[in-house]
């Protein structure tokens, strides 16, 4: 075989070995997750039985119980700043957004370009008067600006060898040439100027700016949150000593009874009905236990404490304590407070802005295209490269080259059409920011007359459980005087402790109309105003 040939056998094989090579190793190092279908495709079933948890029936009298924490408010709202996932969620968004800015800013960036060609070529001709090989090397270096008017401006240095065996060419054999040149290219009408130039940089930065009002209207949801899970948790834990109470009452309501039958003065019956009320106090007990740790769990997951997980044991104790006050409220005041604070309302004048923005540069892709292109060359020529470069430096040789490129659709219906669609979407949020107006000024209201409410509930409960304790109080008079039975007295103490649970739900329900009140107005209640700063991840 011929050596040539055998050389280009082993230089395909190699070629082809390490491209197959490359190509196998896409995949390495790279994250990939593929689900299996049963997964996807197959529900399961719970196995209680499978989940059972085991019972040891030692008892460890080393083991430390749980210990209390005492909580307040501000506290609250300081770790769910500091822990809560939603918020490091959010936090993150700005980093990202201004990333994007970043990346549209550096369209404008410059570029350095350069190319280099070599060839050999050896072509048969019919005459013996001119060679046909020829030699020819060529490399340049230059720099591109784009420019925020919208046009380019490239600085471009080149330099080549031309080397041949024809004939003709024998003066410079091989010839050196350098070039440099400076050429320029501005749209006149479409994307000519700064404004449509500029037109991803403003969106992004509108999009960053409503990035953070979304970041600023999850962290006020987040203290909202904390807030009324706070205080459902003071009613859960008041509710609980509620019951205990009224459990400790008809157990002495029992005891009572007792010395009474063993004295001789009421029957037998009076153990039996304080018994049978006793053991029905008992589930009271057991459901305030379970709803209050319910509304621990829940504040545990805002708070996301490390130490003060959702599955420990740890009970939570609320050192704030509700502080009612009856406000007379103003309510236009109040709306527009409302109106002037409310993110939505912020994030809805962005949109509008970028709106405004997007119906400018569409009218702008609408213009026909005119481009002015100019050209400054200089050329040199010479037997070695310094010799070239000579002749360059001495600028004898110019070029200049003036060009008008235009292009104008035959009925530009699409560019119509994106123009309208512009024009329409400002449109509809205009109609929505309306329309978001009207609810904001509807749940003010709202909230505004769900507090009075409150209010009201508090006096009407308080007074009530005034009376339901004055009526205990007799019941119990009258079974000492044997003029009433246990029953009577069980009713009695019902009634009392039902009484003042609906004062605990109406006097917490009423610090919760404040928080939705604050929610509304797009504020937070407390003197503490709240600043944050995005996460930069690492």
């Amino acid at each position: 075989m011929n050596k040539k040939l055998l050389r280009l056998y082993w230089f395909v094989i190699c070629v082809g070995f390490i491209t197959t090579s490359l190509s196998g190793c896409d995949d390495d190092g790279y994250y990939e997750f593929k689900a299996p279908v049963e997964k996807l495709r197959q529900i399961e079933t719970l196995d209680l039985d499978a989940v059972k948890a085991e019972v040891d029936s030692k008892v460890d009298i080393n083991e430390v119980p749980p210990e209390d924490v005492n909580l307040t408010l501000e506290y609250c709202r300081a770790l769910a700043l500091e822990n809560n996932l939603n918020i490091k969620v959010q936090l993150i968004a700005p980093a990202i957004a201004a990333q994007k800015v970043s990346e549209q800013e550096a369209r404008f960036e410059s570029a350095f370009f350069t190319n280099l060609t070599y060839s050999k070529t050896d072509t048969p001709v019919s005459t013996t008067l001119s060679g046909s090989k020829i030699d020819y090397s060529n490399v340049n270096l230059g720099v591109e600006m784009p420019l925020r008017t919208g046009g380019t401006v490239t600085f471009d240095l080149a330099g080549s060898r031309t080397k041949t065996n024809n004939a003709t060419n024998t003066i410079l054999n091989p010839a050196y040439g350098t070039d440099a040149s400076i050429s320029i290219s501005q749209p006149l009408l479409r994307n000519a100027g700064r404004r449509a130039n500029t037109y991803a940089i403003r969106i992004a930065n509108y999009d960053r700016q409503i990035i953070n009002v979304q970041v600023k209207l999850e962290l006020i949801r987040v203290i909202a949150d904390v807030d009324r899970w706070y205080w459902r948790l003071y009613a859960a834990r008041q509710e609980l000593e509620v019951r205990k109470k009224e459990y400790d009452l008809a157990k002495a309501q029992l005891d009572q009874a007792k010395r009474f039958v063993d004295a001789g003065e009421m029957p037998q019956i009076e153990i039996i009905r304080a018994e049978s009320g006793a053991a029905d106090r008992l589930e009271g007990i057991i459901v305030s236990e379970n709803e209050l740790r319910d509304r621990e769990r829940e504040l545990k997951n805002l708070l996301n404490k490390p130490d003060l997980k959702m599955e420990t044991a740890t009970a939570l104790i609320p050192e704030t304590q509700p502080d009612p006050v009856h406000y007379q409220l103003d309510k236009k005041l109040l709306v527009t407070k409302a109106l002037e604070n409310r993110m939505e309302m912020l994030e809805l004048e962005l949109r509008l802005a970028a709106d405004a923005s997007t119906i400018d540069y569409m009218k702008n892709q609408a213009l026909p295209l005119v481009t002015l292109a100019y050209k400054y060359n200089i050329n040199g020529l010479g037997a070695t490269q310094s010799k070239s470069f000579n002749t360059l430096t001495d600028k004898r040789f110019e070029d200049h080259q003036l060009g008008l490129q235009l292009l104008i659709p035959l009925g530009n219906g699409a560019a119509k059409s994106r123009v309208l669609q512009a024009f329409y979407e400002r449109k509809q949020r205009l109609i929505t920011r309306e329309n978001r107006q009207a609810l904001i000024e509807l749940e003010v209201l709202n909230a505004l007359d769900q507090l009075e409410s409150n209010w009201q509930r508090i006096l009407a409960s308080r007074q009530n459980t005034i009376l339901a304790g004055r009526l205990f109080k007799a019941e119990k008079r009258q079974f000492e005087l044997g003029l009433g039975t246990s029953t009577d007295v069980l009713d009695a103490q019902t009634t009392f402790a039902n009484a003042q649970s609906s004062e605990i739900l109406a006097i917490t329900e009423y610090q919760i109309a404040l928080v939705d009140l604050s929610y509304a107005t797009g504020t937070l209640l407390g003197a503490a105003k709240v600043q944050w700063q995005p996460i930069i991840p690492k």
